[in-house]
């Protein structure tokens, strides 16, 4: 099996454990987290360095790959994953064995697809996005880089999310509606129009988007 570093420790980090354990492609030597978790473990794997000791590893692990969360660290997240591929370090894609995957979705490096999501025909997906558990992208829709797709979401047809955005639990985006960039859609929305700015949508009733 490939070795793999994971960068970032907390609760998403457990989740990305449990999809890699299944795919059984990778053998995780440890995690990157803050200083103050050195010496400690995460379910078993043992925080080994800082963001500052990454090129350390280079040698030692075959792949990297970011598990921090999205929501209060998405800036976070693409920072690293700019600071990974300028250092010309493998960047995987991950891939849940329980997850529904057409032939024809093109998924690029950094992205994980977690348990059970379905990603549907002719589905464009970024580099370094969460495609959370149980979520669904339906035909023709392209979800850009560094955004996450929450658990239970449900974005339909011919839909553009642009960069940098999180949709939240059990949100519906309607067939073709865009989403602005740096757009952040709260849990249980219905999304019936395009957003053409960048906004923290939250509690907004559906006919004010």
């Amino acid at each position: 099996m490939k070795k793999l570093l994971l960068i970032g420790g907390g609760g998403h980090c457990k989740s990305c454990i449990e999809v890699i354990e299944s795919t059984k492609q990778f053998q995780i030597i440890g995690i990157i987290d803050q200083e103050a978790m050195l010496n400690t473990t995460v379910l078993g794997y043992p925080v080994i360095g800082t963001d500052d000791s990454i090129l350390n590893f280079k040698n030692e692990a075959d792949y990297f790959f970011i598990s921090l969360g999205k929501i209060t660290h998405s800036l976070r997240r693409k920072e690293l994953f700019i600071f990974l591929e300028k250092n010309n370090l493998n960047i995987p894609t991950i891939i849940s064995p329980s997850a529904l995957v057409s032939n024809h979705a093109v998924i690029q490096s950094g992205t994980i697809i977690m348990h059970h999501a379905i990603i549907n025909a002719n589905v464009h997906i970024g580099k370094n996005c969460i495609i959370n558990s149980k979520s669904l992208i339906e035909h023709d829709t392209t979800i850009n880089s560094h955004s996450h797709i929450s658990t239970g979401a449900i974005v339909n047809g011919n839909v553009i999310i642009n960069e940098n955005c999180f949709i939240g639990s059990n949100s519906t985006v309607n067939l073709g509606v865009t989403i602005h960039e740096n757009s952040i859609i709260a849990s249980q929305s219905l999304v019936t129009k395009s957003l053409t700015k960048a906004g923290n949508y939250r509690g907004i009733p559906v006919d004010k988007f």
